[in-house]
């Protein structure tokens, strides 16, 4: 296998590419992103190349042609870059590595990073929803995340290819550059006021070994990957020592700006979270992927407090 890595970079790119450095069966790596990865490697061959410069991007990837195209090249608001930055990066780097790869030749298999964001909070949405459910986002980073999805399927089509969504719960880990995880570190948190909505999280090496499984195994289609159990907003403060601040209506507006200020910006996939919760059925992982998440909610959000070093920041453009 010859696999190229967008979003190589970021916490999740670096995990895939040493697992991906460990397999026998890859033959070569190569990765695109806007800053280089943070730990050593030694096989994967690193470009930077911001994913809005489409020229450079056909350029780097269609040159390497790859077999397997791992499509992490998906940005969150608020985590490395701002909401717009991160909305048009990833919707114009997809496009461009598609294109890239496809028209190379010689493309086998593409691996997507998505997101249960893409189900939606909508007043008729399923609690749990399961792959067979729609989507139908109800927040910035859905909506982004499912067009990134639908280019992936065309990109897909024309090649012949497989393409493997994978739709990870929000992941978080304590030096995971996640918005969700910086607002629930912080002293005080806003929790909703009224209702327990409950959500699930991903630890970031799960998600990790979801898609190097996934690049092995290459199923057709969305598969949920999401750690076991569920928290509440006032449990997952409480598991960290904060203080929860009950908020409701316009209150949260008041609260964006507080957390603003004090360095975790609330972003609206965030907000959403907090005040109608989010949940999946991952119950396929297994049968799809031959793996699961070994951690579950509660451990992870337990880890987000073991913060021994300075958090990432959340990128130029959000600064």
């Amino acid at each position: 296998m010859r696999v190229a890595i967008t979003g190589m970079g970021g916490d999740l790119g670096t995990r895939v590419a040493l697992r991906l450095e460990a397999d026998d069966r890859v033959e070569a790596i190569i990765g695109v992103d806007l800053e280089p990865p943070r730990r050593h490697l030694r096989r994967a061959e690193y470009h930077r190349v911001d994913p809005r410069d489409r020229e450079r991007m056909l350029a780097t990837l269609g040159g390497f042609a790859p077999t397997v195209l791992v499509h992490l090249g998906v940005y969150e608001p608020h985590a490395r870059s701002g909401p717009r930055s991160a909305t048009t990066r990833t919707a114009v780097g997809t496009i461009a590595a598609l294109d890239a790869c496809v028209g190379a030749g010689a493309l086998e298999a593409v691996v997507v990073r998505s997101g249960i964001e893409v189900y939606g909070r909508g007043s008729d949405a399923p609690v749990r929803p399961d792959e067979s459910v729609a989507p139908d986002p109800t927040c910035p980073f859905g909506e982004s995340m499912l067009h990134a999805e639908r280019v992936a399927r065309d990109g897909g089509a024309r090649a012949g290819a497989p393409v493997t969504l994978l739709r990870f719960a929000p992941l978080v880990g304590p030096h995971f550059p996640s918005p969700l995880g910086r607002v629930l570190r912080l002293p005080a948190v806003p929790v909703p006021a009224f209702g327990s909505p409950r959500f699930c999280v991903l630890h970031p090496e799960d998600a990790a070994a979801a898609v190097v499984a996934a690049v092995g195994r290459r199923p057709d289609g969305p598969v949920n990957v999401v750690g076991s159990g569920a928290v509440t907003p006032l449990e997952a403060v409480r598991l960290g020592g904060g203080v929860p601040v009950p908020t409701w209506g316009p209150g949260w507006r008041v609260a964006a700006v507080a957390t603003e200020v004090a360095g975790a910006p609330l972003a609206d996939h965030v907000i959403e979270l907090l005040t109608r919760g989010r949940l999946a059925d991952g119950d396929r992982v297994r049968e799809r992927l031959r793996v699961a998440p070994t951690h579950t909610t509660p451990e992870v959000v337990g880890h987000l407090h073991e913060w021994a070093a300075h958090p990432p920041s959340a990128g130029r453009s959000a600064a």
